[in-house]
């Protein structure tokens, strides 16, 4: 019977709490409470608040290093997509047989591949769709435009860049610039690849 006293083998009484734990039904009291609490003194509200200000400082460090990753400042898109639709020309004209054109707008600083490139076209930039045409930002201005020696700087028409299908164009010199900087892209005439330099 539980709660009775048990006699031990020298006559004495032995008490329940005794007697259960004998026979290995005891359970400690305090054990389970000791070790929930144990838990939650791993760490105080001072590390917990450094570890958050740590992650902060590395998210504010990463941001603008991802933001230039996938926005490009007004001159450089204007480059790349002037490269990207020079390069767009060359291929289709090699890979259709045919002369392809580029054609410039100067006073509207525009500029596209005149024609239909195929949807499979690859993008030379990671993270950027294959471009065709493009409006520069109203902070880029061209500075120049020769097509075979011919000067179109300030031709309110068209100015045409030809690609032909033996990988050959016309020779061209764009200069762009904005807030102080210059970019000058080229058409290698034999090769018809575009190149592009800094101008001082």
């Amino acid at each position: 019977m539980q709660g009775l006293p048990i006699a031990d083998k020298s006559g004495g009484a032995v008490s329940p709490l005794t007697a259960a734990g004998a026979q290995g039904t005891a359970r400690p009291t305090g054990s389970i409470v000791n070790r929930k609490s144990s838990i939650f003194n791993g760490f105080t509200l001072i590390e917990l608040m450094m570890v958050v200000a740590i992650i902060g400082l590395m998210m504010a460090t990463a941001v603008p290093a991802i933001l230039s990753v996938t926005r490009e400042a007004p001159l450089r898109k204007a480059v790349n997509d002037t490269l990207d639709i020079c390069r767009t020309a060359r291929a289709q004209a090699i890979l259709h047989d045919q002369t392809t054109l580029v054609v410039f707008h100067p006073r509207l600083r525009q500029v596209a591949f005149s024609g239909s490139a195929d949807a499979s076209a690859p993008s030379t930039r990671v993270g950027h769709a294959a471009v065709n045409a493009a409006e520069f930002d109203p902070s880029v201005v061209i500075e120049g435009l020769g097509i075979n020696n011919y000067d179109y700087t300030d031709s309110e028409g068209e100015a045409r860049v030809r690609f032909f299908a033996n990988g050959t164009s016309d020779d061209m010199t764009l200069v762009l610039s904005s807030v102080g900087e210059y970019r000058k892209i080229t058409l290698e005439v034999t090769t018809a690849l575009p190149s592009v330099g800094t101008v001082r």
